[in-house]
């Protein structure tokens, strides 16, 4: 039978790279995987046919010499058994993608994260501050530095999975490697643990943690630091912690956005003759002129006297809402002062009341 160019079989060019090679091999790997078309012996033999151009081809020595000689520089017929190749080695990798295992020793596992709910000031969130926190956690044990074994004693190799940490499983048409079940992965076994950690190679201490939190954060904010977290399993990288920030109210500000609102109460006389007044901010106070005829809810902006932004480099402002206060009892002098008042003012005086039983009367007449 005639036999098909390699990088034909594969669908490269023959300046593909190796990367690319290894690409369309597993895309045709998983396309004609005989699992996915049981008793379909063309599939079987086609699949045959990319293993051995794929097995060829990564090799730089064996491409090297298909490329200058072409198939007489190739030994035997081209079938699965005639190039000495490890069946298992050429799927290394498509085992990994089709079913996320490795062959040897398990890999370091990344360590836990963990969160922290931590409360700050109205103040302090505005400017920012620094706060030292103790977080209880996993790290490596000091006795045994991460071996899990007294000191003075190694680990023993796993006779199961001969320290590979992996048993192999046949599945089909494919080897299948899972974790040892009698060193749970660790390709080895500790007979004598340490007595601080009890074999597991991290001990649980309370640790102390500066955190930074920067100027403007707001309940629910969270704060990133990163390997902060528990420390990981075999020499796996450790986990990150979470700062989650609740602020407290404050008796006089409120926060909207980036801005801050206060709201001042002033009188009658005041609102009506105008004044000047001392506001509070979070800086100290700042006068603030209220120009004659005020009403209530008239709302005064102090341009960046608010919250410096997270995102930006700016700052929101204050926002002063007036609230003009009805007094609720009166001397008998200030009760014949505004009877006098009204008397004189008239039900025309105000434009609000003006338009409003202008209106009114256009209603009802």
């Amino acid at each position: 039978m005639t036999k098909r160019d390699y990088y034909e079989i594969l669908g490269v060019d023959r300046s593909a790279s190796n990367n690319e090679i290894k690409s369309a091999f597993r895309r045709l790997a998983h396309q004609y995987h005989p699992d996915k078309h049981r008793g379909d012996k063309k599939t079987e033999e086609k699949f045959k046919e990319i293993n051995g151009a794929y097995e060829t081809l990564k090799d730089p020595k064996k491409r090297a010499q298909y490329d200058r000689f072409g198939f007489a520089g190739m030994p035997g017929t081209g079938g699965m058994g005639d190039y000495g190749f490890d069946f298992q080695d050429i799927f290394g990798d498509v085992f990994r993608d089709f079913f996320g295992t490795t062959r040897g020793r398990a890999r370091g596992q990344r360590g836990a994260d963990l969160a922290y709910e931590m409360e700050i000031t109205f103040d302090e969130s505005a400017f920012g501050t620094e706060k030292k926190i103790k977080i209880p956690k996993l790290v490596i044990c000091e006795n045994c530095h991460g071996s899990g074994a007294r000191p003075g004693t190694t680990p023993t190799i796993c006779s199961t999975c001969n320290g590979s940490g992996q048993v192999m499983y046949q599945q089909g048409f494919f080897s299948i490697s899972r974790s040892c079940s009698s060193c749970r992965g660790e390709g080895r076994i500790i007979n004598d643990p340490c007595t601080e950690c009890s074999g597991n190679g991290r001990a649980r201490v309370s640790k102390s943690v500066a955190v930074n939190v920067p100027a403007g954060v707001e309940t629910g904010t969270r704060l990133r630091l990163s390997g902060e977290g528990e420390s990981g399993f075999n020499g796996g990288p450790p986990g990150d912690l979470y700062i989650i920030i609740g602020v407290k109210s404050h008796p006089i500000f409120q926060r909207q956005n980036d801005d801050i609102i206060c709201e001042v109460p002033i009188s009658f006389p005041q609102a009506a003759l105008g004044t000047e007044m001392d506001v509070p901010t979070l800086e100290g106070k700042v006068t603030l002129k209220v120009p004659a005829g005020t009403h209530s809810g008239k709302v005064f902006r102090m341009k960046g006297k608010g919250i410096a932004s997270l995102h930006t480099m700016g700052r929101g402002d204050q926002k002063v809402v007036v609230r003009v206060e009805t007094p609720a009892k009166l001397t008998k002098r200030q009760k014949e002062l505004f009877e006098e008042f009204a008397r004189i003012s008239g039900d025309d005086t105000t434009p609000l009341r003006k338009g409003f039983f202008d209106k009114v009367k256009e209603i009802f007449e």
